[in-house]
Parts: C-alpha cells; sequence; structure tokens
C-alpha cells in the first residue's frame, strides 16, 4: 500500500537504528480523519561511541513534514530514555510500544514488550485522570466544541478504567466500547472519520458529556482504588540488562 511504502520509507531515513517503529495518534485510537497526520512513535538505539563522548546526545530525533501529500509526525527515544519513560507511569510509551499497528519490529521488540509488563501499575490512573482534565478544558474552552478532544477524553478515560482493570493496554475506543457500550461514542466516531481533524459538534449537549465525563472519572478512580495492579515497577533490573546488551551488542542493520 502506498501508506505503508511511505511510513517505511520515513524509518528507513531515520539517523538511527531503530529497536521498533509503531503508528500512535488518531489511526491507533480509531477516529482518524482523512486529513489526520501519521504519528510514527519508537525508540532509537545510539551508538555506544555516542554516549560514551562528550557531545550532546541525541536522545530524543523529531520531524514532521508532509511527504506526497501526507503529514508525517516523527518522535523516537533514544533505549535508555524510553526505557526510563517505562518505569514513569507514562501511559504514552506504553500505548506506543504495545501498538498493533506495527511499522518495525523484530526480536528485541519482543522481548521489551514482554519486559514491559512488569511496567505497569495501577498509578499509570494518574496519567490518564490528568490527560482527560487536559482534553476536557480544551473541549469546554472552545466557543464551537470540537469532537476531537471530546472523542480523547472518552478515549483516555476508557483505556484507563480497561488498564485498572484487566493489566491490558487497549487504546482502540472502538474496541474498547465493545466493551463498555457508550451509545453516544459510535456517533462520535463516525463524525469525527467521515469529517476533518477540526470538525465541530453538530448537535451537542455539553451538560450530558460533562456528565459522562464525571462518571467515567469516577469510576477510573474508584478502579485505580481496587486495582490488583502493583504499586511499583519490577521490571527496572531487566531493562538494565536489555539496556546494557543493546549497547554493547547492537543490532545489525538490514540491508
Amino acid at each position: 500500500m502506498f501508506i505503508d511504502a511511505l511510513l517505511t520509507s520515513e524509518i528507513e531515513r531515520h539517523p538511527y537504528p531503530l529497536l521498533f517503529a509503531t503508528i500512535s495518534g488518531a489511526h491507533l485510537y480509531g477516529f482518524a480523519s482523512p486529513d489526520s497526520d501519521y504519528d510514527l512513535r519508537g525508540a532509537h538505539i545510539l551508538p555506544a561511541a555516542e554516549v560514551v563522548g562528550m557531545k550532546p546526545l541525541r536522545e530524543t530525533v523529531e520531524s514532521s513534514e508532509v511527504r506526497e501529500g501526507v503529514q508525517i509526525d516523527l518522535v523516537t527515544h533514544d533505549i535508555k530514555k524510553f526505557f526510563t519513560l517505562l518505569l514513569k507511569n507514562n501511559g504514552y510509551v506504553l500505548e506506543q510500544l504495545y501498538s498493533p499497528l506495527i511499522v518495525k519490529s523484530g526480536p528485541l521488540h519482543q522481548e521489551l514488550k514482554s519486559i514491559a509488563r512488569g511496567c505497569i501499575t495501577r498509578h499509570h490512573a494518574h496519567h490518564y485522570l490528568g490527560f482527560a482534565a487536559t482534553q476536557w478544558k480544551l473541549f469546554t474552552k472552545e466557543g464551537r466544541p470540537r469532537v476531537k478532544p471530546l472523542l480523547y477524553v472518552y478515549r483516555v478515560l476508557l483505556t484507563g478504567i480497561h488498564l485498572m482493570k484487566s493489566g491490558h493496554v487497549e487504546a482502540n475506543l472502538e474496541q474498547l466500547n465493545a466493551e463498555f457500550k457508550l451509545p453516544q461514542v459510535p456517533d462520535l466516531i463516525h463524525a469525527k472519520v467521515s469529517g476533518s481533524e477540526k470538525g465541530v459538534l453538530g448537535e451537542h449537549n455539553i451538560e450530558f458529556h460533562r456528565k459522562e465525563y464525571e462518571r467515567l472519572r469516577g469510576e477510573l478512580e474508584g478502579a485505580f482504588t481496587h486495582s490488583a495492579l502493583p504499586e511499583t515497577p519490577s521490571a527496572k533490573g531487566d531493562l538494565n540488562d536489555l539496556l546494557v546488551r543493546i549497547r554493547l551488542n547492537p543490532p545489525v542493520p538490514q540491508a
């Protein structure tokens, strides 16, 4: 497919070897509009000579450009930074790691996914509560409320509740709603995928969505309280061993 080839070409231009690269953003969440950007995320491997040298490290590589009419936003972190974020209850990197929309993978990616299950704690709930609050504020402050931030509100709250109860990362709103069965969600998704990134709600009831926002926040807070997930991550040692092994024996780039 055209998009697959374009995204593959983009990661092939990356200045460092990649441990993995996946698609995040609206395409992962299940409500991409025709004009949605493609958000490429992943982890790159700095060579040992740069890590031990005097020059500033490129811990994060970012680019944003239009290629053949498609906006591609790329963000990758060096493996040490990525592993550190995994240990800090960061939902973004968890979703990137476990995204089923894979552009580049390999045995090390699969190993990291296995290890990272020991990074999931009940305190990831705080990430999703904070993210939802930011998106709700964005939704309500606009004169003409947009569909996108409202979908983000529902998506992150349902992701957080599901994670607290199951220990499984699920970022796709359609998949989540198969469990939660919120009747308003399919219409919101349809409005977004058939419209644009900046599409506004046609008929909207702010008070209804406010009550749903508050109800789901309460459900996430309750799920946090009763979650069987651990308090702290247990994977720091395994991540350290993986980091050292990759630094000393980096994967050979494929021809």
